[in-house]
């Protein structure tokens, strides 16, 4: 297929839909590759972002087990609560290399090079955020092994483990593409992985990820319900290990399709306007 110049600059609306789509993609996947490669061929950054997931499994598994693990019902290990949490912290805190490797290209101006080829502007966010959520689910992979190895099982079968991988999945690429709009948002990858460790943290904490709500202060528990990394680690844990899954899960797909609703016109938007 030779391909017709048609970039977000100067939209041809003679080119068909198909087409349109097909270059869409093309682009699209030609981005994930050049940031999975960016990766890989970065041996600190390979290895510090797979340990650092493993570490929270094991050490929180080990340190907080004891106390925590008195909240839980009888029967319940609690790496069997733990891991399914630490699948949705891990994609909470990785979405922030989203914001530092875009801000990253735009500070080198490989951006600039990308809006330099007849190619999909939006392909570049979409890109960037696709390869971050192979790398995410990936480490939820890597993670599983771990638990796996100290003692959790998936107690609901073969679909509905595949299933809490997904919706960790859904959930991480909500948080991408908010970290994408961030970094469009602020100068410098140094302030964008900042700023979004000051907003992440705070709502990793205040979840169900680490700990049941029943444990927290009333007023804290009941902002807590609302948040959707409880609404994601509840669905996670339900589809692993059992619980009532149709309320967590519901919600969770009504905060991450409803956030990428907004916030993925948004970025496409603010990075066609930085031209």
């Amino acid at each position: 297929m030779t391909r017709t110049v048609h970039t977000d600059r100067a939209p041809d609306a003679a080119i068909p839909l198909g087409e349109r789509v097909f270059w869409q993609v093309r682009d699209t996947w030609t981005v994930t590759r050049r940031n999975l490669r960016h990766f890989v061929r970065q041996p600190r950054l390979l290895v510090f972002s797979t340990i650092q997931p493993v570490m929270f499994v094991v050490l929180f598994s080990y340190v907080f087990g004891g106390v925590a693990g008195v909240a839980l019902p009888d029967g319940l290990e609690y790496i069997d609560f733990l891991l399914p949490g630490i699948f949705v912290q891990s994609a909470a805190f990785r979405s922030t290399q989203t914001a530092v490797g875009l801000a990253e290209d735009l500070e080198r101006g490989v951006v600039d090079r990308f809006r330099s080829m007849p190619m999909s502007r939006s392909a570049v966010l979409a890109g960037r955020t696709f390869a971050d959520l192979i790398r995410s689910l990936a480490v939820i992979l890597l993670m599983i092994a771990v638990g796996m190895a100290i003692g959790f099982r998936f107690t609901q079968g073969l679909l509905a483990a595949i299933g809490a991988v997904l919706i960790v999945g859904l959930f991480s690429l909500l948080m991408s593409w908010l970290f994408c709009y961030l970094a469009l948002l602020v100068p410098g990858a140094e302030a964008a992985q900042t700023a979004g460790f000051v907003v992440i943290f705070p709502l990793v904490f205040a979840s169900s990820i680490f700990v049941p709500l029943e444990t927290m202060p009333g007023w804290l528990a009941s902002i807590a319900a609302q948040s959707p990394l409880t609404h994601t680690a509840d669905t996670a844990r339900a589809l692993s290990i059992g619980g009532p899954v149709l309320e967590p899960l519901l919600w969770t797909v009504l905060w991450c399709g409803g956030l990428l609703a907004i916030v993925v016109p948004l970025a496409v938007r603010r990075y066609r306007a930085m031209t």
